[in-house]
C-alpha cells in the first residue's frame, strides 16, 4: 500500500540490500528515488574500508622529523573538524566547515600524504588527488549527489578561493603547529620549521590571537 511504499523508501533510500517482495512497491519506490541520491551498498562499504587507510597512514612531515608514534591523517582531520565547529559563526557555517575538514585530505587515502619535500609538483599533486576524488565520486559512490558533494568540497578547498576554503587553509596550518607544539612538549624536539613555514598563513581572527599565544609557548620551550 502507499503507506508501506513510503516507509520502504525512507528505510532503503540509500541502500540496495533490501529484498523486494512486491514488484509494484519496487516500481513506486524507484519513481520516488532520484538516481542521483542512490548509493550502492557495496560501493559505500568499500569507501568506508578505503577510509581506514587514513587511520593507518602516519603524517609524512612528522615521520621525516623523527617524531615517535606520529599522528595519522585521520587524527589531523578530526581535530580540524573540531576547530571548524569552534570557528564557524553559525550552525550552517560550522556544519559546512566541519564537512570540508572531513573531506579535504580524503584523496590521501589513495595517493598518500604528499609533502612539498617529496619532489612532486603542485600540478602533479593536484592531478593525482583530483583523479582519486573522481574515483570516489564515480566508482565508490556511483555518481550520486553525495559523491558530487564530497568532490565539490574537496575541489573548493583545493582551489582555496572561497571564504570557507581560506578559513579551512588556516585551520589546516593551525592544527599542524598545535601538533608540532605538542610534540615539542612531549618529545623534546625542536620543530621550529613548522612555525617558520606558517608565518604568513594566518590573516584573520581568532587564528592570529591563537597563533600568537602558541608561538610564545613554543619560544618558551626553546629557551629551556
Amino acid at each position: 500500500n502507499d503507506q508501506m511504499s513510503g516507509l520502504g523508501f525512507v528505510l532503503t533510500g540509500f541502500w540496495t540490500t533490501t529484498k523486494w517482495s512486491n514488484s509494484a512497491e519496487k516500481r513506486c519506490v524507484q519513481r520516488k528515488m532520484s538516481p542521483r541520491t542512490h548509493v550502492d551498498a557495496e560501493g559505500a562499504l568499500n569507501l568506508f574500508f578505503l577510509c581506514s587507510r587514513l587511520k593507518e597512514t602516519k603524517r609524512t612531515g612528522w615521520i621525516n622529523n623523527g617524531v615517535a608514534n606520529p599522528e595519522s591523517i585521520s587524527d589531523h582531520m578530526h581535530r580540524m573538524a573540531i576547530i571548524s565547529m569552534v570557528v564557524g559563526k553559525s550552525p550552517e557555517a560550522r556544519g559546512r566547515l566541519a564537512k570540508m575538514a572531513c573531506v579535504h585530505d580524503l584523496a590521501e587515502a589513495v595517493v598518500g600524504d604528499i609533502t612539498p619535500y617529496d619532489g612532486v609538483s603542485d600540478e602533479e599533486k593536484h592531478r593525482r588527488e583530483e583523479s582519486a576524488m573522481r574515483d570516489i565520486r564515480d566508482d565508490y559512490l556511483g555518481g550520486s549527489d553525495i559523491g558530487q558533494e564530497l568532490y565539490d568540497l574537496w575541489l573548493e578547498y583545493d582551489k582555496g578561493e572561497s571564504q570557507d576554503a581560506r578559513i579551512m587553509k588556516q585551520i589546516d596550518k593551525f592544527e599542524m603547529i598545535v601538533q608540532a607544539y605538542e610534540y615539542e612538549l612531549a618529545q623534546g624536539k625542536d620543530l621550529s620549521q613548522f612555525f617558520e613555514s606558517t608565518t604568513k598563513s594566518f590573516t584573520t581572527e581568532p587564528f592570529t590571537t591563537w597563533v600568537e599565544i602558541l608561538r610564545r609557548r613554543h619560544e618558551e620551550i626553546l629557551k629551556k
